[in-house]
């Protein structure tokens, strides 16, 4: 393709990652300045914009595990309309004419996620909607999207996909010890970046931001999608018997690596804790809740990250990083080592609700160089592939 010929042989790309997470409520999107590939990647933020979903989107998204084939069908189309708004929003905002964009990477919207761990045979599946051509055809650009079903196909989890991003990016300096990048979306997801490829790993530790939010919205009657910076859970008190009875859930025991979603952590695992509930045990199974997603993170990290390497600080993007009561109960945890958000480190910092649409900005560029960029030792995969599929 000529147009992907003249892609390549620029020194730097301006490129566009955009998603919607697991917890459905929006579209985030960053556009940034990608020199190089591979190890010689250097990405500048330019900007960085989140579009929140109407209501009626968002509850469409969300029953789509159990949905018809012809709703899911148009709002497959739908969504990638809404992609496109938000893709032109981002360049409006950065004053930026579309045909100055080189590429977009798109993840799309998960509306059903199979773990291979899971699965009765031992293969997996994935379904991400927002289609491509319908991105590609509103703003002109070239798309790169989904990202997960290759890595499935090569006997891995599809998730998480960020570890060769931050391998890329965050990498120590040769003298430099371990790092542990904690993303706190809808699930909460760690890499261990050490200074060898080979020793890198990642996996979901299991639940952040999205058994938090489905109890907001219960407990609020929907008028409240979100716990403002964990402010209703400190007036909770943690039910000890609870938060034991949750941390013996069975994900937990599995080996690495491994994914999660929101089938086995969304509403059905929230509604039966607060059911029968008034207001004031509510509010309490929402601290439970809150100290059972830090007290998970913790035993993740005893059972599967300590063993294995030993890293000196864990650094949080996502929108966990707001929620001033979760970041101080995983401070408490984790004692001895530096919890701080990923725009305090210096000059690697960004913007900690950037940072997924970044990684797929990423990940679009190695893909149109035709860069294996999964890693195994994250996802499971049998071996390196090349993610994603390209729109012209």
């Amino acid at each position: 393709m000529k147009r992907l010929e003249e892609i390549l042989r620029k020194d730097a790309r301006l490129v566009a990652g955009v998603l919607s997470g697991t917890s459905a409520d929006g579209i985030d999107a960053a556009l940034v300045r990608v020199r190089g590939h591979g190890l010689d990647t250097d990405v500048e933020l330019l900007h960085f914009h989140s579009t929140p979903f109407s209501d009626v989107m968002r509850q469409a998204l969300l029953q789509m595990g159990t949905g018809k084939v012809a709703d899911l069908c148009r709002l497959n189309f739908e969504l990638g309309e809404r992609f496109a708004d938000a893709c032109l929003h981002l360049f409006h905002s950065a004053a930026v004419a579309p045909d100055e964009v080189d590429l977009i990477g798109s993840h799309g919207q998960t509306v059903y996620h199979v773990p291979r761990s899971t699965h009765p045979h031992g293969s997996g599946s994935t379904l991400q909607i927002g289609e491509a051509s319908v991105i590609a055809e509103r703003t002109g650009r070239m798309v790169v999207s989904d990202f997960r079903t290759r890595d499935i196909a090569a006997g891995g989890e599809g998730a998480p996909l960020s570890a060769y991003v931050d391998y890329l990016l965050y990498r120590p300096a040769p003298d430099g010890p371990p790092r542990a990048l904690l993303n706190l979306g809808g699930i909460a997801n760690v890499t261990l970046v050490a200074r060898d490829l080979d020793e890198v790993f990642a996996f979901d530790t299991g639940p952040a931001n999205m058994p938090l939010d489905e109890a907001m919205r219960a407990m609020s009657g929907g008028e409240r999608t979100y716990d403002r910076e964990g402010r209703t859970a400190a007036q909770g008190r943690v039910d000890e018997n609870l938060l034991n009875k949750l941390l013996e859930h069975p994900y937990f025991r599995q080996p690495i690596p491994k994914s999660t979603g929101r089938e086995t952590f969304g509403r059905e695992f929230v509604l039966p804790l607060l059911r029968g509930k008034g207001q004031n045990r509510a509010v309490d199974v929402l601290a439970t809740l809150t100290a059972f997603v830090a007290q998970s993170i913790r035993t993740a990290f005893d059972d599967f990250v300590l063993p294995r390497l030993k890293p000196v600080e864990v650094v949080v993007s996502g929108g966990g990083v707001h929620n001033l009561t979760l970041m101080g109960h995983l401070r408490r945890l984790f004692g001895g080592l530096r919890v701080r958000s990923l725009d305090q480190i210096g000059e690697l910092g960004l913007n900690p609700d950037a940072k997924e649409a970044v990684i797929f900005a990423v990940l679009a560029n190695e893909t149109v160089h035709g860069l294996p960029n999964n890693l195994p030792g994250a996802t499971g995969a049998r071996w390196p592939v090349v993610l994603g599929k390209i729109t012209p």
